[in-house]
C-alpha cells in the first residue's frame, strides 16, 4: 500500500522517531501503524545491541529530596556525546527516570527501569525507543537513595555531579546550610567512605602494601615496615573519609568537628556521590 506524508508524520508524531525511519517502518509493515512501532522498537534494541559496551561519559545528573527533607533520591542519565545530553527528548527523559525514582519510591535500578510509564510500557521500553531515536547508547548509569532525618542534595553546574548527604541527630536544629557544604565537600574531595570503618577491605590491604613497598624503597628496614604502613595508612583515613577530612572551608576544623560544632551530636549517616565522566 502507498505510505503517505501524513501516515509518516502520524507515526513520528506518537513515536518521536525520524521521518525516514518512520516511512522505512511504515513500509515494512505494508502500513500497519502497530507493526511499525515494533519495527521501530526492535531498531532501537539493535542499537542498545550494538553499543553496549560503547562508553557513556556525557549525560545528565539529577537530584530529588521529599516534601519532608527525609528521603532522597539522585539519577545519572548517560549518553555517549554531549550534543545529545542537550537535546529536549534526552532531558525529558531524564526528567521521566527521576519522576518514575519518585512516584514509584523505587529503591533499585531493575525496579526502577521496569516502572510502566503513561503508555503502558516500560522506562526501559522508552530508553531503548530514544536510543533507536538518537543513533547512541543511553543508559541509567547510576540510582541511589538515602534516608535520614534530614538529606540534603547538591548539583554541580556543570549538571554532571549530584551529592546526596544523610545527616542524623538533627534534634529539630535547621542543618540546610551545613548540610550544603558537607554535599560540596564531598562532591570535591570524593571520600571514600564516611569513617575507616566503612572503607573496604580490599582498599585497606592495597593501602597497607602500598605504604610497605614505599618505605621498603626508601630502604626502611623490614621490621619497621608494618608500623610505616600503618602511618600511612592513618594518614589515607584522614584525606579520603568525610568524616575526618578537613573542611576544605576551614581547615581548622575536621567535617566531624564541623557538625558536632553546628549542632551537639550531628553528624553524616551517609552519602552518595554520582558522577558522569
Amino acid at each position: 500500500m502507498a505510505i503517505t506524508a501524513a501516515d509518516v508524520n502520524k507515526l513520528r508524531q506518537e513515536t518521536g522517531a525520524g521521518m525516514m525511519d518512520c516511512k522505512k517502518a511504515l513500509t515494512e509493515a505494508n502500513g500497519d501503524f502497530e507493526k511499525a512501532k515494533e519495527v521501530l522498537r526492535k531498531q532501537g534494541q539493535k542499537i542498545a545491541d550494538k553499543r553496549a559496551d560503547n562508553a557513556t561519559a556525557e549525560g545528565i545528573v539529577l537530584a530529588n529530596v521529599s516534601e519532608d527533607g527525609k528521603s532522597g533520591k539522585v539519577i545519572a542519565l548517560a549518553c555517549e556525546t554531549e550534543p545529545v545530553s542537550k537535546v529536549a527528548d534526552f532531558q525529558n527523559l531524564a526528567k521521566a527516570v527521576m519522576d518514575a525514582a519518585v512516584s514509584t519510591d523505587a529503591t533499585d535500578k531493575a525496579t526502577l527501569l521496569a516502572t510502566p510509564q503513561a503508555d503502558g510500557r516500560t522506562l526501559q521500553d522508552h530508553i531503548t525507543d530514544l536510543m533507536g531515536k538518537i543513533g547512541e547508547k543511553i543508559d541509567v548509569a547510576s540510582f541511589e537513595t538515602v534516608t535520614a532525618d534530614k538529606v540534603v542534595s547538591y548539583i554541580h553546574s556543570n549538571g554532571k555531579l549530584g551529592v546526596l548527604v544523610a545527616l542524623a541527630n538533627t534534634n529539630g536544629t535547621d542543618v540546610t546550610e551545613v548540610g550544603k557544604d558537607v554535599a560540596m565537600q564531598i562532591a570535591a574531595m570524593k571520600p571514600v567512605a564516611l569513617d575507616k570503618d566503612g572503607v573496604d577491605a580490599t582498599i585497606v590491604e592495597r593501602e597497607i602494601e602500598i605504604g610497605k613497598e614505599q618505605a621498603r624503597q626508601e630502604g626502611k628496614p623490614e621490621a619497621m615496615l608494618e608500623k610505616i604502613a600503618m602511618g600511612k595508612l592513618n594518614k589515607f583515613y584522614k584525606e579520603n573519609t568525610l568524616l575526618n577530612q578537613e573542611f576544605v572551608k576551614d581547615s581548622s576544623l575536621t567535617i566531624a568537628q564541623l557538625l558536632d560544632k553546628t549542632s551537639k551530636g550531628l553528624t553524616v549517616s551517609d552519602f552518595k556521590r554520582v558522577a558522569i565522566g
